[in-house]
């Protein structure tokens, strides 16, 4: 089942389109907290975003630069600002298309199916990890913080993704250490307490302090 992630402030509006793409066997989320747009994107890790101009604290081209900087999910614009220039804005952001308010719904999930035919006929998109405003994107191992990319080494980056997936719970030193030696490195007990205080440092650095947190003698965990 396709998941669609709509972030429209007009609720009868959404509505709407639930119902809608419903019947086409796709679920939609619709954002609940339009100052934590990221989260939710990351919470759904939808197929395809429909995504309003005019919203609540930040518009609709700023939610779409921050999805463009972590993912390539299609996304398509919904707006009555539909003039030339709005247009092109919503094109040069990264959208994938535009569709004017009011629309008709049968337009609307011609234009949705298309994108997702084209789309996934050559590979669903990368998921996105979020915690604290950070983006772990595992398509290209890239981390985000404020729209900033935080380099990371690939220990580094496999370290993060293991705590991000297993949020609010511990993973174990052993699990970590094995997890590095997929590698082609040494990887012993010390090697791993390096990689996390690397890993640390940068995090810090980013203004993402305590971002992971020590329980002695067992493991690591982000909560």
């Amino acid at each position: 089942m396709y998941r669609i992630f709509l972030v429209e402030d007009d609720r009868g509006i959404a509505e709407a389109i639930a119902a809608q793409t419903a019947l086409w066997d796709m679920e939609t989320v619709c954002v609940r907290d339009f100052r934590a747009v990221m989260a939710e994107f990351s919470a759904c890790a939808p197929h395809l975003v429909l995504l309003d101009i005019s919203l609540p604290f930040f518009d609709g081209y700023h939610w779409c630069r921050e999805i463009r900087s972590v993912s390539r999910v299609p996304v398509v614009f919904i707006s009555s600002a539909a003039d030339n220039m709005n247009i092109v804005m919503a094109m040069n952001m990264g959208a994938d298309d535009f569709i004017a308010k009011p629309f008709d719904q049968s337009v609307l999930m011609a234009k949705i199916n298309a994108l997702l035919r084209r789309t996934y006929d050559f590979g669903a998109s990368a998921g996105v990890f979020e915690h604290r405003g950070a983006l772990l994107n595992t398509g290209d191992g890239s981390l985000t913080c404020a729209g900033e990319k935080i380099g990371l080494t690939k220990n580094e980056y496999r370290i993060l993704l293991a705590l991000m997936q297993s949020k609010g719970r511990i993973v174990s030193r052993e699990k970590l250490m094995e997890l590095l030696w997929e590698s082609d490195e040494f990887v012993d007990d010390n090697t791993l307490t390096v990689n996390v205080a690397r890993l640390r440092k940068k995090l810090d650095a980013a203004g993402l302090r305590d971002f992971i947190r020590t329980k002695h003698g067992v493991g690591y965990l982000i909560e």
